[in-house]
């Protein structure tokens, strides 16, 4: 019997966490340690880093996935083992999963089979406590929101037009709407507001963004909370919160360095989702990973049409990066969905519904090519797969110019995936990336959501109200036009129709609200029913988890 993704990860011996430091460089007391497996690396480390030239920056991405996801994070984890393998130094950056996943649909998110990072059980819960800081930080300043007007209100703040919402880094429907301040005089004054998870809390993605702790606490301090009566912004160094929030934040910060299965060197920080914010791991340890490896192999959340948008439009233009090469991770699996089969029959063998789900690895691959970088396609095996259904997919890749790698590091790590690693290695040396990205930062806000809308969702139209538009006209005359967009869709069709798989033209992306990001750096445009606080589905994962009589946590993959 084969061993579970859990099994594998316990059966694994860790490097004391200064020698994986040491392979990248990183001396032992410039670690802040936590435990023996995982550490923090201190600020004047990273600050002395900025001068070293960077490695060559990668970017793994995905078509569409199944609602079950299909092995990014383990193709990304495997890809820099590859790399390692075959002799480059590379290293990992990944985002710290969330807890609404993993006790709700998904489970774990540290990778799968023989390409994780460990320690997996850590990573996947309370690891070294960043979400916490970062829902602190986002909830004190939405008391000290109440509190200030609770006590006189001198910024004039109209209650009827707060903006800040509580967060929670759990999956929990009944607060996606709420009235606080109930319970008459003593407990302020009522208003309506709700609950986003933690992941999409605007401090989640200026701490993504930050360039360091002083960057950090002037983005807390542009976030703005609300409006006045005159429709004039309230910013949150107005209240006095942003100093207090920083200090929250002063590890938070700070890059978690871990190890994979193979023991090679892993930053896990961040952890915004893609398909409800920009969906990156944190700027601070993309740059740090850059400075110290020859080769940095990241993901971007969800689909391409997602996650690397973001990446491309939010991350790189706003961090400065300039990616050398895509991997694009399919599986049979997926593209059986994408061609229209439901999800209990993705084992059985079915080449015409590959091939009809073939349309949408050829979208993303035409989309990922507008960028300027080079593409690959790495196939992510399952044991299901037939011999036939991998050829259509080769076949179709190479018909748009594309190779595509079978890898099986699920199962063989790095000796599974070396193909690939070698393939990508020798793009990212070639130069040939010319990026750009989709859009220039003059064009007037709705334009930019068109432009996503036409170029990578292929809609015909985006609708949006009068309210809306105004909106964005209002932002733009504040000196907020400038500012990138961060499409809030649903993360498995093109569409905002999650029923809608392939790759459907002629269809409308709704706009149902925008939030202005002042302090992240950027507008959120939500789009058809997607929510910012994810519900659980009928029968969680937290159903399945819990200790055994070892004291061992048990479910969790």
């Amino acid at each position: 019997m084969s061993l579970s993704d859990i099994d594998i990860a316990r059966s694994a011996t860790l490097e004391p966490i200064h020698r994986i430091g040491e392979k990248i460089d990183i001396p032992p007391d410039a670690l802040i340690p936590f435990g023996n497996d995982k550490a923090k690396v201190k600020a004047d480390f990273l600050a002395g880093l900025a001068e070293r030239p960077p490695g060559r920056l990668i970017l793994v991405t995905a078509i569409n996935p199944t609602p079950a996801g299909e092995g990014k994070t383990t193709t990304t984890v495997g890809l820099g083992d590859g790399l390692n393998a075959i002799g480059r130094k590379a290293v990992i950056c990944i985002r710290e999963p969330s807890l609404g996943p993993c006790f709700g649909m998904k489970g774990g998110a540290a990778g799968g089979g023989r390409a994780q990072v460990v320690p997996m059980e850590d990573i996947n819960l309370h690891f070294t406590g960043d979400f916490h800081a970062i829902t602190a930080a986002n909830n004190l300043l939405a008391a000290m929101i109440d509190n200030h007007i609770y006590w006189g209100n001198e910024l004039g703040i109209d209650s009827r037009r707060v903006a800040w919402r509580r967060v929670v880094d759990m999956n929990d429907r009944a607060l996606r709407d709420i009235v606080v301040g109930l319970g008459g005089v003593p407990n302020g004054f009522p208003r309506q507001t709700g609950f986003d998870i933690t992941v999409a809390s605007e401090v989640m993605a200026a701490l993504c963004l930050a360039d360091d702790l002083s960057d950090l606490e002037a983005r807390l301090g542009r976030i703005v909370i609300g409006w006045r009566r005159d429709r004039s912004p309230v910013f949150a160094r107005d209240l006095k919160a942003d100093g207090a929030m920083a200090v929250l934040l002063k590890d938070a910060i700070l890059p978690n360095l871990v190890q994979t299965l193979e023991n090679n060197p892993a930053f896990i920080h961040g952890g915004p989702f893609a398909n409800i914010a920009h969906g990156c791991n944190a700027l601070v340890a993309t740059r740090a990973a850059l400075a110290l490896g020859d080769y940095v192999v990241t993901e971007a959340g969800f689909g391409a049409d997602l996650g690397a948008e973001k990446f491309f439009d939010i991350k790189c233009r706003l961090g400065g990066l300039s990616p050398d090469a895509v991997v694009l991770v399919a599986t049979v699996r997926a593209l059986k969905w994408n061609g229209g089969v439901d999800r209990e029959a993705l084992g059985a063998p079915d080449p015409a519904a590959v091939e009809k789900g073939c349309a949408n690895l050829l979208r993303h691959i035409e989309n990922l090519k507008q960028f300027g970088v080079p593409v690959v396609v790495a196939i992510n095996h399952f044991a299901t797969d037939t011999e036939e259904e991998i050829e259509i997919i080769r076949r179709a890749a190479a018909e748009h110019g594309t190779e595509a790698h079978l890898c099986r590091h699920w199962a063989e790590g790095s000796a599974g995936i070396r193909d690939l690693a070698e393939h990508v290695a020798a793009i990212a040396d070639s130069g040939a990336a010319q990026f750009a990205p989709l859009y220039p930062d003059d064009m007037p806000l709705f334009e930019k959501i068109e432009t996503i809308a036409r170029r990578i969702y292929r809609a015909d139209e985006v609708l949006a109200d009068k309210k809306i538009r105004d909106q964005l006209r209002r932002w733009e005359a504040e000196g907020y036009g400038h500012l990138p967009v961060c499409m809030a869709k649903t993360p498995y069709s093109f569409s905002t129709d999650p029923k809608l798989r392939g790759a459907p033209t002629g269809h409308s992306v709704p706009v149902r609200e925008v939030r202005l990001a002042a302090g992240a750096g950027f507008v959120v445009v939500i789009c058809g029913e997607i929510m910012t606080m994810p519900g659980l589905p009928r029968h969680p994962a937290a159903e399945r988890i819990h200790i055994d009589e070892e004291g061992l946590i048990q479910g969790l993959f």
